[in-house]
């Protein structure tokens, strides 16, 4: 084991997708502490507590945002990242809220969740700034702007996965992107 190697709780219910990234990211210097349930994740925190977690919002025994609210009491300094194959602006505002650094939604790859780590760490200089909340209506816009590249552009079928009609979608887009 590096001596430079970083602790990660991994919590997802997916098998594969819990030993690929056990896998990918172990060979990017974190030593992986994989986990099916809540209660194995917690069980794992309070033994030891990880530097960072990576946490799936649906899983067998529970909600993953109530794991990041236990695992931010457990310890505050643990960066927590949100893993969900359902993106949802309430969840991604309401784990931010709960102590969460990052939140992304699947498909996700080793390279994704690095780099969501990375960014949750804190500022090494006195001063930086801290992290900021998007606005909503910058999630939404950023959801938005996901929804209609995972239907390749085509506007009708992303309003009808939004849940919108096609000509409310139409005027949303275009407008400018709303800032931070």
């Amino acid at each position: 084991m590096n001596a430079d190697a970083r602790t990660l709780l991994l919590v997802d219910d997916d098998e594969a997708l819990l030993t690929r990234l056990t896998k990918a990211l172990t060979a990017r210097n974190y030593v992986v502490w994989p986990a099916r349930t809540i209660a194995e994740a917690l069980a794992c925190a309070r033994a030891e507590s990880a530097e960072a977690a990576v946490v799936d919002l649906r899983l067998p025994d529970g909600h993953g945002l109530d794991l990041v609210r236990e695992l931010h009491a457990i310890d505050q300094t643990t960066r927590i990242v949100v893993l969900t194959g359902y993106g949802a602006i309430a969840t991604a505002v309401q784990s931010l809220k709960l102590g969460a650094s990052n939140y992304l939604t699947k498909p996700v790859d080793a390279d994704q969740i690095a780099a969501a780590l990375e960014d949750a760490e804190p500022a090494a200089t006195a001063g930086a700034p801290e992290f900021t909340v998007p606005s909503l209506a910058r999630v939404e816009w950023e959801h938005i702007q996901r929804v209609l590249t995972e239907c390749e552009g085509n506007i009708s079928q992303a309003a009808r996965v939004l849940g919108l009609h096609r000509r409310s979608l139409q005027r949303k887009l275009s407008k400018y992107p709303v800032s931070r």
